[in-house]
């Protein structure tokens, strides 16, 4: 492993309480992404709440969870990279003509969304690959199952499905070994702003997924 790599200890074995966890967590997700809008903005707080405790429960360092400044230098590069990737997509899009305004640009929204994926992050990193690393004992099988999991919360938005597979594959492959959640979270906005404006509307919905995708107005 090369110097650069954090060194991690060995995963506990799985345990009946790592399954539990897992359960309730996604679950409780993937039955908020399908209740209608009013609904959902009463448990979306709730659902926040509970990962967070649930994690926090387990007594995880800073660095564990990626919000400590250990990882900052190592991962500077990521925001860049996502940046560049961006900028590079617009181009593209603007020449083949599937560029197009934000639905709602304002802050207020784009603030949000970035917060969104921050949590996504917490959620994908903190709350699923730990205890999926002790069920399945094994990185690759973890970091799958993971991104499968991230993705198929996306459903059933296919193209946005498609992005967050490789997505999720990649982000749990850096966070493992940077253990940086602001870079990653903020890479995953950035990214996810730029789907949306290079994408038609016409596939993705706005970016909505779930009974929010079925009932864009067509």
């Amino acid at each position: 492993m090369s110097c650069h790599t954090f060194q991690m200890s060995r995963p506990e074995p799985g345990s009946a309480r790592d399954l539990l966890e897992l359960i309730l967590g996604y679950g409780l997700i993937v039955f908020i992404l399908w209740v209608p809008e009013f609904p959902q903005r009463i448990l979306s707080p709730i659902a926040l709440f509970v990962t967070l405790a649930i994690v926090l429960a387990r007594r995880p360092s800073q660095h564990d969870l990626g919000v400590s400044r250990r990882g900052l230098a190592r991962s500077w590069w990521i925001f860049p990279a996502a940046l560049g990737l961006a900028i590079t997509s617009l181009l593209v899009a603007k020449r083949i003509g599937t560029l197009h305004p934000l639905y709602r640009s304002d802050f207020k929204h784009v603030a949000g969304y970035i917060l969104w994926t921050l949590y996504q992050q917490f959620l994908l990193n903190d709350y699923f690959m730990p205890r999926l690393m002790r069920l399945l004992g094994s990185k690759n099988a973890a970091i799958g199952m993971a991104a499968v999991l991230f993705a198929a919360a996306h459903l059933p938005n296919l193209p946005l499905t498609a992005a967050t597979l490789v997505w999720g594959l990649i982000s749990c492959a850096l966070f493992y070994r940077y253990r940086n959640l602001y870079a990653l979270g903020l890479a995953q906005g950035l990214l996810g702003l730029c789907f949306a404006v290079c994408v038609p509307d016409a596939l993705h919905h706005h970016l909505r997924v779930g009974l929010g995708y079925l009932r864009y107005p067509r």
